[in-house]
């Protein structure tokens, strides 16, 4: 593609480089119009002689032609591409899911000239008709061997992949409705508080996540007697074919064997991560169950899971309920962008005198 100043008498039919203004300052032409004849003359009645514009060459594509393309082929399962305009083309979510994206091909494709591909957050929630990312080409036109090296790219092999096959560099996995338990612990003088606390808190999430809190149980905890009953409950839960048991108490977890965790062992589960590089949420417990023939994923949630303001669980829980069972190494990934919101929930404000 050309780009740069000539005379309005070879003006005809090139792309307009600027937005040109009246006298008056309101808007006469906008920029990458295709100037007619009747422009130009418009352009020469306003004391013009030269303009600046952009000439395709042969075999560019058009930017309308060119945004289109990359981003229908960088579009997988779950989202929708809109009509093209002004070089850009939005893709849109189909339903409520998880947005995937390859990251590595994410970055290869945006180190190619005049092209841009910008997406919300991997891993994050998306909404039916969300715009999940646009694809926007900076300039008016570009060569068909980058437009094709790019489809190549949102196509190309993966290591992740559905069913066998690669996905394009975005894709959607739908949150499905999962049965999903709670267990509360601690003195049994303030059951009522943390109940209301925490399942409130903990349903309103789930049903925005499309599932909901199918059992709410209590355990008193007061000495080993409650450990045991923590253990055992976690077991009914399984046995009753749970999907996700999330626990959470009067004190978060404190330590690597504390209460929760050696309940979660006793009853034939494991630990997977302790602790995470996320504020709030540090003292996120993470562990599966393996009986049953299956595996069932828990989360021991931090005090900060009462609060409505984003924190660990809103990282992890719909990641689970998605199907993905997280590692140590996931979590810790978090780190990057782990500063949340302050919130007014905190004891102690992050800064110290």
């Amino acid at each position: 593609m050309k780009f740069g100043p000539i005379e309005l008498d070879q003006a005809v039919g090139k792309i307009l480089g600027h937005n040109i203004s009246r006298p008056d300052g309101r808007r006469l032409f906008r920029k990458g119009r295709s100037l007619s004849a009747e422009d130009v003359a418009q352009l020469k009645a306003s004391g013009r002689q030269t303009v600046y514009v952009a000439e395709l060459a042969a075999g560019d594509v058009n930017e309308n032609d060119a945004a289109f393309r990359i981003a229908d082929a960088a579009a997988g399962y779950g989202i929708s591409v809109s009509k093209p305009t002004t070089g850009r083309s939005n893709l849109h979510a189909d339903f409520l899911g998880i947005l995937r994206v390859d990251v590595e091909r994410l970055m290869q494709v945006n180190l190619l000239d005049a092209v841009t591909l910008a997406t919300v957050e991997a891993d994050s929630v998306v909404v039916p008709k969300q715009m999940v990312a646009t694809l926007k080409m900076i300039a008016y036109g570009v060569s068909k061997n980058i437009v094709r090296e790019a489809e190549r790219l949102a196509q190309a092999e993966t290591t992740i992949q559905i069913d066998k096959r690669p996905w394009p560099i975005l894709r959607i996995d739908p949150l499905e409705r999962k049965k999903v338990g709670m267990i509360l612990s601690g003195s049994p003088s303030a059951e009522e508080r943390i109940v209301k606390g925490f399942e409130k808190a903990m349903r309103a999430r789930l049903q925005m996540w499309g599932s909901d809190l199918d059992e709410v149980k209590f355990i008193p905890l007061e000495d080993l007697a409650g450990e045991q009953m923590l253990a055992a409950e976690i077991e009914q839960m399984i046995a009753d074919d749970f999907e996700m048991i999330i626990l959470a108490g009067e004190t978060a977890i404190m330590d690597r064997h504390d209460i929760a965790p050696r309940a979660v062992e006793r009853s034939g589960g494991r630990v997977t991560c302790f602790g995470a590089p996320v504020d709030p949420g540090n003292l996120l417990m993470l562990a599966r169950h393996d009986g049953s023939g299956r595996s069932v994923q828990i989360v021991g949630t931090p005090g900060c899971a009462r609060s409505p303001k984003k924190n660990i669980v809103d990282l992890v829980i719909p990641r689970i309920l998605v199907g993905d069972y997280l590692t140590k190494m996931d979590i810790v990934r978090m780190g990057m962008g782990g500063m949340l919101e302050d919130v007014p929930e905190r004891g102690r404000a992050r800064k110290l005198n």
